[in-house]
């Protein structure tokens, strides 16, 4: 691949896949604009509710199942989600075998993660109401993974718009089921985390089903196919990417399983409790970075099997995520005290301290959300592998030493420098195998908005006006800062928005 200087990318000449970069724009706005719309009312309304609700201790267990059942969801999947987006956006003739073995396939993986989660939990001295929650919680995760195996069909026959609204629509649902149990009056119990995890059952189920309707008629369905060399092929090919994920979620989701195990019972529930205070608007964020990915994935692999350039688009989908990263990690650090007060009713000194740790490291995994996908695109899973098992090594280590000094503080520190060791190393490898040449003028322009940032946050907070109106400017001055250092070339956007009107 012809060497490509990465900070050369968005001077919009002429160029052969104009038309990607502009079907990725446009895509992604329509997808964060449901995003926008749905995502808030879930997460200030419903999520944040029920943890104030339920307490910090009832929370902090469910989060820590939750992240336990997370963490071996790689089993009900095995990587086959990425492969089969990746593989049908480029071969999308075989969408109707393929999809008619793999539900199969699916249904046997999903026995195996249930016999595995259910062993460790007794491992871990799960039981009774415990090993019930673990069960639901388990159920949720294989119809979580169930929906995007569904979506990587829908988004691989580049139905971006489709996908766009199957993404949300589960949330739209816990937001009506949950709405009714919190503010409906319908009894007179004070609502339980079970009921939190019921909703989510039910909301799965529905958007599963819906989902699975449009990818049958995509694909012609007529009838499911036992194919035994297939589903040992497909296990082959996957396996990989099946490492890669289990190794990242021992890196993103160990914290707070091993929060409740080093500090005990009721000081570790409370301590993951709080880390599910700071994690909530992390996670939330990540939501959006991770769209990126959705949409990257398959425009990078048929960009790189019809051997065309991608470093345009790297390029523009790496100045957004860090602009917008950097602009809510230094807003949100300015103002975490406020934002935890806002959210929660209790344990805010203690949300407010690891939140502002934690909420950097959404800079480091929405760089790893783009040169992660063009690596994973681009076949590189041996390397990706190790550079995983790195992390999770690092973090498990950091964990054990900061945890018992620290509690959830420790946890976060911990996710941070792994995030952000991560980051470097995926940015270098892509560098590598692309042949990205290092650009000093595009590095200094990313160096002078994150040091103007900082510093448009650090006279913010100095202002005597209310704190959301100070919010909001720091994150319009540093927009502002983004386009006049040309991150955000707003001019670039128009012309291909209108270059597309004008085709069609």
């Amino acid at each position: 691949m012809q060497a490509t200087k990465i900070g050369e990318c968005l001077e919009f000449r002429p160029y052969s896949n104009t038309g990607m970069q502009r079907k990725f724009l446009t895509n992604l706005g329509f997808l964060l604009l449901l995003n926008l719309l749905i995502k808030p009312i879930y997460i200030f309304g419903i999520d944040r509710t029920v943890q104030n609700v339920v307490g910090a201790e009832d929370f902090g267990f469910y989060f820590a199942v939750f992240n336990f059942t997370f963490i071996f969801n790689i089993l009900l999947d095995f990587g086959i989600t990425n492969f089969n987006n990746k593989n049908i956006a480029q071969n999308t003739q075989l969408l109707n075998k393929h999809f008619s073995s793999i539900i199969i396939l699916k249904l046997i993986l999903a026995i195996v993660y249930f016999v595995v989660i259910f062993g460790f939990g007794l491992i871990l001295g799960y039981r009774g109401h415990e090993l019930w929650l673990l069960g639901l919680l388990g159920l949720n995760q294989f119809f979580a993974s169930f929906i995007l195996y569904l979506r990587s069909n829908i988004s691989a026959l580049f139905f971006f718009k489709t996908d766009s609204i199957i993404s949300v629509l589960d949330r739209v649902l816990m937001i009506l089921i949950c709405s009714v149990l919190l503010w409906g009056n319908i009894t007179h119990q004070q609502f339980r985390i079970e009921w939190f995890v019921y909703a989510q059952t039910v909301s799965y189920i529905l958007t599963a089903l819906i989902a699975l309707a449009i990818v049958i008629k995509k694909a012609s369905f007529r009838k499911l196919n036992w194919n035994f060399p297939f589903f040992l092929m497909i296990i082959k090919q996957s396996l990989p990417f099946a490492l890669l994920v289990l190794l990242m979620a021992f890196y993103n989701r160990f914290d707070s399983v091993m929060l409740v195990k080093l500090l005990g019972d009721t000081a570790g529930k409370e301590q993951s409790g709080i880390y599910a205070h700071a994690y909530r608007l992390l996670d939330a964020s990540n939501n959006f970075a991770y769209l990126f990915s959705v949409l990257l994935l398959p425009i990078f692999a048929r960009l790189i099997k019809e051997n065309k350039q991608v470093a345009h688009l790297v390029k523009l989908s790496f100045s957004l995520l860090f602009v917008v990263s950097v602009t809510f990690a230094v807003s949100s650090w300015s103002f975490r005290v406020q934002i935890m007060q806002l959210m929660y009713w209790h344990l805010i000194e203690e949300s407010a301290a690891v939140f502002g740790v934690l909420i950097f490291c959404f800079i480091a995994i929405s760089t790893n959300y783009v040169f992660g996908t063009l690596l994973t695109a681009n076949g590189n899973l041996k390397q990706l592998n190790v550079v995983a098992a790195g992390g999770m090594v690092l973090n498990i280590g950091l964990n054990f030493w900061l945890i018992p000094q620290l509690g959830a503080l420790g946890s976060a520190w911990a996710s941070l420098v792994t995030q952000s060791v991560m980051a470097i190393l995926q940015i270098m490898l892509a560098s590598l195998f692309f042949r990205f040449r290092f650009n000093l003028i595009y590095v200094l322009r990313l160096f002078l908005f994150s040091t103007g940032v900082v510093v448009i946050a650090v006279i913010m907070s100095t202002i005597s006006l209310h704190w959301v109106k100070l919010f909001l400017m720091t994150i319009a001055f540093s927009l502002t800062l983004a386009t006049m250092l040309g991150l955000l070339d707003v001019r670039g956007f128009i012309r291909l928005f209108t270059g597309r009107f004008k085709s069609t």
